[in-house]
């Protein structure tokens, strides 16, 4: 067996030593042994460890794949994971002021997407074993909100009830104000007989709605999330913030950049997260190319109070970016695209005069590049703020201060 030290922790959480060799599990600084598999240490042991490894506070860690991290100390993930926003900007000649990371708490995660297959006799619910499609049950998961945890049993009897002998079915639950919203996958077509099947086997559980891939298979009120001072009823499936505390922590940042603005821009505005709010003080033009979630925004306005005009404009940005005319009167943009960022819509935006923006991201490599550019058009980087709402993984979110230089 071969020995090696772990030079740095890579994007996926793997520990990394020359070659690259990748040792999961491991953390800079450690002397590891195991045996190479191509580029992979398996069988790793630990012959020194770090002074930044810590117990797991899950029973589950060894085995889940669901967490990256929980063997670090919170210090070391929370420098770590700033080090990841840094070294985006970084390789774009970006440097700027970093504020703490801001960290979501255990048990605090109100949507989890989990996997259930069918047994001989009943079916397992959890998430997937590390490096494996096989499900695993997580009954003392340190990760998600006690209430979305005691979805579990009910997952399982869907599985029974909807899967196949030999599929798996996800079924996405979200915390909502009134009961859980739960968005089956996978699972075979719904006819009335499951819907009778469903409606008898929710009545054990505080469900507001069940959605059948599509379709909504049983709803007995409309799930509801306070977005600001507006109730909204997300659409089955749609994005949502993983977490209250990360989404407050955003959403405080948006509203400290936007500042005193009485007419804002939101792209990519999703059901309404940062429009929401905003439209409290200012009027806001929310722009999203999910018509679904255009409109269940814009009846979360209508039923919103005290809220000034909002204009809802469900559109592709990536096809069709708003232009710099349609942006001439803003005095502040709120952007918050998908993975990929946003390359038509922010060329566009650094054509325009718009004097601050809130750059909301989800990913450091894609929101460094995109920062690049509005930065080469004439605006400063400000500020930028983590946010860890995704505890224990590898996931970064952050939110820029952008403004123009005079």
């Amino acid at each position: 067996m071969e020995q090696y030290k772990i030079d740095r922790l890579g994007h996926q959480g793997d520990g990394i030593a020359e070659g690259p060799v990748y040792v999961p599990g491991a953390l800079p600084g450690e002397i590891v042994q195991g045996t190479l598999d191509g580029s992979v240490l398996r069988d790793a042991k630990i012959i020194e460890p770090s002074s930044d490894r810590v117990r797991p506070p899950c029973s589950h860690a060894k085995s889940c794949g669901g967490c990256q991290l929980q063997h670090a100390s919170d210090d070391f993930v929370a420098k770590w994971k700033m080090e990841v926003v840094e070294r985006a900007l970084a390789a774009h000649g970006i440097t700027t002021q970093m504020r703490p990371i801001l960290t979501s708490p255990a048990q605090s995660r109100r949507r989890a997407a989990f996997s259930a297959k069918r047994t001989k006799k009943a079916a397992i619910a959890g998430f997937h074993k590390k490096q494996s499609d096989i499900v695993i049950a997580i009954p003392n998961c340190q990760l998600v909100h006690p209430d979305v945890m005691a979805a579990l049993p009910l997952v399982e009897e869907l599985a029974v009830v909807g899967g196949s002998r030999k599929g798996e079915i996800s079924v996405l639950v979200t915390l909502t104000d009134n009961g859980l919203d739960l968005y089956v996958s996978g699972g075979k077509p719904i006819d009335d007989a499951l819907r009778i099947t469903l409606s008898d086997l929710t009545r054990k559980y505080n469900i507001a709605r069940i959605s059948w891939d599509d379709e909504i298979a049983l709803q007995r009120e409309k799930p509801i999330l306070r977005l600001g001072n507006a109730p909204v009823s997300p659409p089955p499936g749609a994005f949502l913030q993983a977490t209250k505390d990360g989404e407050a922590a955003l959403v405080a940042a948006v509203r400290e950049i936007v500042g005193s603005g009485k007419r804002v821009a939101d792209l990519f505005a999703g059901c309404g997260t940062f429009a929401l709010p905003l439209a409290e003080k200012a009027e806001v033009l929310a722009v999203e190319g999910d018509k679904a979630m255009t409109h269940a925004l814009e009846e979360g306005w209508r039923q919103g109070k005290n809220l000034k005009k909002l204009t809802p404009l469900a559109r592709d940005l990536f096809r069709n970016p708003l232009l710099p005319d349609e942006l001439a009167k803003m005095d502040a943009l709120v952007i918050d695209p998908p993975r990929a960022g946003a390359e038509a819509q922010v060329a566009q935006i650094a054509k325009s005069n718009v004097p601050v923006i809130a750059h909301v991201s989800c990913n450091p490599t894609t929101f460094a590049r995109d920062c690049g550019t509005l930065i080469a058009a004439g605006y400063q980087l400000d500020w930028v703020q983590t946010v860890d709402q995704f505890r224990w993984s590898t996931h970064v979110e952050v939110v820029g201060c952008l403004t123009k230089r005079k």
